[in-house]
């Protein structure tokens, strides 16, 4: 095993990470808490 096996394993690896989070964030079960995630910005203070 030389660098550019490690190269291809670690791009692989980054490629299978990022494709996971986008299936992550785009699945309809989180929508509810990104909304509310969305609004915590928009909300006054109440103290």
């Amino acid at each position: 095993m030389d660098i550019t096996d490690l190269r291809i394993i670690s791009t692989v690896g980054a490629l299978v990470t990022f494709i996971g989070i986008m299936i992550w964030a785009w699945s309809g079960r989180n929508k509810k808490d990104f909304d509310e995630a969305a609004r915590l910005p928009l909300e006054g203070d109440e103290e």
